[in-house]
């Protein structure tokens, strides 16, 4: 059954994402990627087209703030410079022993 939400995605409850987060099977990847996604308010296109040096300093600690470059946003208008918030933090400081070496998520692009 299609629902008609003129063009606007379905808002999450509180419960529901601790149930995406605390799924057994979720693997480090996906786990960080929607957290990207949650903590940033980025869509899913910009989280996957992330580089790993916007994240990451080169001693591989995480960067006060995330980077998402121009061309790879929504409409092309202005590269975005968001704050890490601690959360967020926990989950990227987890996922770099297996982050891409160019692209954050290496395997997804």
């Amino acid at each position: 059954m299609k629902i008609n939400r003129h063009g606007r995605a379905k808002i999450l409850t509180q419960s529901q994402i601790q149930l995406v987060f605390s799924h057994k099977h979720l693997n480090d990847r996906d786990k960080t990627l929607f957290g990207v996604c949650l903590f940033s308010a980025c869509r899913i296109r910009e989280a996957c087209t992330l580089l790993t040096e916007d994240i990451y300093t080169p001693s591989g600690k995480v960067r006060p703030r995330l980077i998402i470059r121009k061309a790879n946003t929504k409409g092309k208008l202005a590269t975005r410079s968001i704050s890490v918030i601690e959360d967020l933090r926990q989950l990227l400081n987890n996922y770099y022993p297996i982050s891409g070496d160019i692209y954050l998520y290496a395997d997804v692009v």
